[in-house]
């Protein structure tokens, strides 16, 4: 079992990003009666050579802070007693705030962020909240320096208000490289969180997740939480399969 990666949960955006309360509902249900799920601190002290998880052990974390964890995704969690971790974009919580300009799939909309009140409230009831990042950039893109000052001022915004430690990193979209691994440690934190779309060596600032979108059913959930399955989603053969199922589609004039 891996770490599951949501992002929204709400009914009226159609990203790939935005689960339908209904289908998070039947995600929950179904964890709830198949694996253990643990809160991210534990899963961490009982991560395995490959970044996987004993069998039967589940952890559900969500990226960029959308509220619509707290208005649809808590409810639900309150509901079957599930531990969860958020990965906040510390400068959406500052009083200058910070656009949502990070998506690819506009809501038609605005998407807001959760704000410092909502955070404390849904801390209090249980939920953990580590960093994403302060500006959810492409932290490939960065200098060195750059990194490490866009991660540790993240990491300290956000202990100081949570009052307590932010050791956790999710990269924004999954992304890194050796120089933003080393950023990542001298920002202060003991372990950082990927989305892996290739084959990649697991380590403490590599730790893979399987992310769960919006049309992805209990089935996917099913599939996803296998034990072969990242092994499978970062091999050459299912890239393949990929780029041949996208073709596919393009050639029948469906969507890229």
């Amino acid at each position: 079992m891996t770490i599951l990666c949501y992002h929204s949960v709400q009914p009226d955006w159609g990203s790939p990003l935005a689960m339908h309360p209904t289908t998070f509902e039947e995600h929950c249900d179904w964890l709830s009666k198949h694996r253990r799920v643990v809160p991210l601190a534990e899963a961490v002290d009982r991560l395995g050579h490959f970044g996987q998880l004993p069998r039967g052990i589940a952890c559900l974390t969500f990226d960029d802070g959308f509220t619509g964890v707290r208005d649809y995704a808590l409810p639900i969690l309150t509901r079957y007693r599930l531990p969860a971790t958020v990965f906040l974009v510390a400068k959406t919580l500052t009083e200058a705030g910070h656009p949502v300009d990070w998506v690819d799939t506009p809501a038609g909309y605005e998407l807001t962020t959760l704000n410092v009140e909502q955070v404390l409230e849904m801390q209090s009831a249980g939920v953990s909240f580590q960093s994403h990042s302060d500006a959810h950039l492409d932290l490939t893109s960065l200098t060195f320096d750059d990194c490490v000052r866009d991660l540790r001022q993240s990491r300290e915004l956000l202990e100081s208000l949570l009052g307590r430690d932010v050791p956790l990193l999710a990269y924004p979209r999954g992304r890194h490289h050796e120089g933003v691994r080393a950023a990542a440690a001298a920002a202060g934190y003991t372990h950082a969180f990927t989305l892996p779309e290739r084959r990649e060596r697991a380590g403490p600032y590599a730790v893979p997740r399987v992310g769960l979108y919006r049309g992805n059913s209990v089935r996917n959930l099913q599939i996803k939480s296998s034990y072969p399955y990242l092994a499978l989603r970062t091999s050459s053969a299912f890239r393949l399969g990929q780029r041949l199922n996208r073709a596919a589609r393009r050639s029948r004039g469906g969507a890229p």
